[in-house]
This record gives C-alpha cells, structure tokens and sequence, in this order.
C-alpha cells in the first residue's frame, strides 16, 4: 500500500484546522494571503519528509497518514 501523504494547515490567528492531500490542494480552499506564502515558494519549501513551514499567519506541515490493517 503507497504512503498517503497529508498536507495539514494550522491559520493561527483564526485557530483553525485544514487537512488536504497535496499542496495545490491548499490553494483550492485558501489564499495566499490566508496562508501567508504563494503556492511556488510552498512547492519549493521542504515540506517532504515531514518538514514544517511557518508563516506569520499559519503553521503548514507535511505527514504521512496512518491507515490500520484489515484482518
């Protein structure tokens, strides 16, 4: 089974939770300036490998989802 990654976005200011399943994903949803850093520079930002960026207006990090197995 391939890793499912998570891009997971924390707006600080509004103390709220967006969960999506890459990071043009992100843009879908939310502004540039909501999340305080253009879809480019995110792209290029280090986010895999469970890398974090900060914004002065969110918190977005990459994780891998965690599925249990079927028995």
């Amino acid at each position: 089974m391939a890793d499912t990654k998570v891009i997971h976005v924390h707006l600080i200011g509004k103390r709220k939770d967006y969960y999506f399943g890459s990071i043009s994903a992100v843009y879908t949803v939310l502004t540039k300036e909501q999340v305080g850093i253009a879809k480019s520079s995110l792209l290029h930002a280090g986010l895999s490998g469970g890398g974090t960026v900060m914004t002065q207006k969110a918190i977005i990090k990459q994780s891998t989802l965690i599925r249990g197995t079927r028995e």
